[in-house]
């Protein structure tokens, strides 16, 4: 197959190469195309400005952008005018490919510890989550059948804040119960991207993410133990009010199990350990 990665920064690049792997021909466009490793094919292409160079054969494109700040501005600029600039091009090109785009389950606005599955309404609660809403609907509108892949908090080589935050001694354990976190490696998400181009009938949506939810501080406490870091301080009520959160909700990857994929790595203890071992490659 002939695929395109749009967005080919260390998601990208790290899903070209398992097609790749495959046999499979992979384009990777990103603002700078010399930074896509061989055996992928790099093009240098601004997608927040202008249209993507589509080939005609293309099989595949893979949508998976990622904005360099949270600005709502610049997130817009990314999703949506990257999205339709990718959509644009595709249409340009002739070809019909399977598109799969890269979204987050930062658009479900739940804070109660339930579960979450593709049929829970995305409801945005902060702007930046709106935007990813309003790509989604785009996408929706001009390629009803392409497939969405919502991914829950990535890390892996190169993606290690909570590690940080733990070496450094800035974490802090809740004041109380702490909420709940979802994670995905890297490689699990890349190895998702790549099976769901090979579904016959894919469903709309996908929710990305391990087989785990777990408590903020339960992932600090286990960091700690395998870093060898003495027992972390509880934060104070006051300044864990102030904190920005991600709600609490335990998102369920039932659906995608069910199509055969199963992550490498089930939850954060498999994950984080071989991120700590120094396993996997950080790419540009």
């Amino acid at each position: 197959m002939d695929i395109v990665i749009a967005g080919c920064g260390d998601l990208g690049i790290e899903t070209g190469l398992r097609f790749a792997a495959e046999g499979h021909r992979v384009v990777g466009l990103r603002r700078r195309g010399e930074l896509v490793p061989l055996p992928l094919v790099g093009r240098s292409v601004d997608l927040r400005h202008e249209v993507a160079p589509i080939d005609p054969a293309t099989d595949v494109v893979v949508v998976a952008l990622a904005a360099g700040s949270r600005d709502v501005d610049e997130y817009r600029a990314t999703y949506v005018d990257g999205l339709r600039n990718v959509l644009d091009g595709i249409d340009a090109s002739g070809s019909d490919p399977r598109v799969i785009v890269v979204s987050s389950t930062a658009v479900y606005d739940v804070d109660d510890g339930s579960t979450v599955t593709e049929a829970t309404p995305a409801v945005a609660s902060t702007p930046t989550a709106g935007v990813l809403l309003e790509t989604e609907a785009l996408l929706r509108s001009r390629v009803p059948d392409a497939v969405l892949a919502r991914l829950s908090g990535v890390y892996g080589p190169g993606r290690e804040r909570l590690i940080d935050q733990v070496r450094s001694g800035s974490a802090r354990l809740a004041p109380g119960v702490s909420p709940h976190t979802n994670r995905i490696h890297r490689d699990d998400a890349a190895a998702a991207l790549v099976h769901l181009a090979t579904l016959d009938e894919p469903a709309p949506t996908y929710l990305v993410t391990d087989d785990e939810p777990a408590r903020l501080d339960d992932v600090y406490a286990f960091l700690a133990a395998e870093l060898g870091v003495p027992e972390l301080p509880r934060a104070e009520a006051a300044e864990a009010s102030g904190r920005q959160g991600a709600g609490d909700k335990r998102l369920s990857n039932a659906l995608l199990r069910s199509t055969g994929w199963a992550p490498r790595f089930p939850s954060f203890r498999e994950g984080y350990r071989a991120v700590i071992a120094g396993e996997g490659t950080r790419h540009p």
